[in-house]
């Protein structure tokens, strides 16, 4: 039997749902409506308002080489940093899930990357990453000039790659973590039975059986470096050097704020937007219907 809620009082449910709607309107539909007016208008040179060009900011923005350029390296760093972490979460998590003295200490250890802010990261990566005095800096004393992100632009890429991965370990590990603990444990006694080992048992029990989480977590984790790794830029690389680690959400910041090309960064971020919800429809729509535990 379907139970439901009735108010007597018509404005009280309005009233319970007002603060959480005044939220989304002002920090998502406002700039979201703000974005589009941008996007399709151009500001007159020493003020004077906004004039409509229509899909001339679009045109200018898909006609840049250089934008090209950021799309195609955002695409690289978002699969790079997405499989690295989600591979070492799930290597983590299958190592904890097993019943013995010890675990529970890992378990808690590995989530505590996730805690930690972005800014405060970068900041600790780029000293360990530092060609002068972090621990990398001891291979420059062994073969100098093998590393400097200062001036080598695939280095300073690697450099936020890999301290992206490692800041979503622990969010990954959560997941598989759960995933793997919902298997039941009398499916890898009937595979033990029938002579398969523990590899043979990972490959064709449980990887299969976590499909859904691993494809959940694919989709977000991309989500995710598409649109979370301006902090870690800013304080690590500034999209230095020469924009060789300017990414999508970094050119909307540097060419709005910086160059005060207010337009094309807001048709920039048009674009980022339907990115992400394509990739939200891919997940909710393709993904949850087609994947399923076997």
């Amino acid at each position: 039997m379907e139970r439901r809620a009735y108010y007597r009082n018509r404005l009280l449910p309005w009233l319970l749902i007002a603060p959480q709607l005044i939220l989304i309107f002002v920090f998502f539909y406002w700039p979201a409506s703000q974005a589009l007016y941008w996007a399709f208008t151009l500001e007159q040179a020493w003020g004077g308002g906004n004039v409509w060009v229509g899909f001339d900011n679009f045109r200018q923005v898909f006609g840049d080489a250089r934008y090209w350029n950021t799309v195609m390296r955002s695409g690289l760093y978002a699969l790079a940093a997405t499989g690295i972490s989600m591979t070492l979460a799930l290597v983590l998590a299958l190592f904890v899930d097993r019943s013995l003295r010890g675990t529970k200490i890992f378990q808690d250890v590995y989530i505590w990357p996730y805690a930690i802010a972005a800014p405060a990261a970068g900041v600790a990566f780029r000293f360990i990453f530092s060609p002068e005095a972090g621990l990398v800096g001891t291979l420059n004393g062994m073969w100098p000039g093998i590393w400097n992100p200062a001036t080598n632009g695939a280095h300073a890429l690697l450099m936020v790659i890999v301290c992206h991965a490692w800041l979503g370990i622990g969010y990954n590990f959560i997941f598989f973590l759960a995933a793997l603990q919902m298997i039941p444990r009398s499916m890898f006694e009937a595979g033990a039975m029938d002579g398969a080992g523990p590899a043979r048992r990972m490959i064709d029990l449980q990887l299969p059986l976590i499909a859904p989480t691993t494809f959940f977590l694919l989709i977000m984790n991309i989500i995710s470096s598409f649109t979370d790794s301006f902090g870690l830029i800013d304080v690590m690389t500034e999209g230095g050097p020469v924009g060789s680690t300017e990414v999508m959400v970094y050119k909307i910041y540097f060419d709005g704020f910086r160059g005060l090309d207010y337009s094309g960064a807001a048709a920039q971020s048009i674009v980022l937007m339907l990115l992400v919800m394509a990739l939200t429809f891919v997940q909710f729509k393709w993904i949850e219907r087609r994947i399923h535990y076997a």
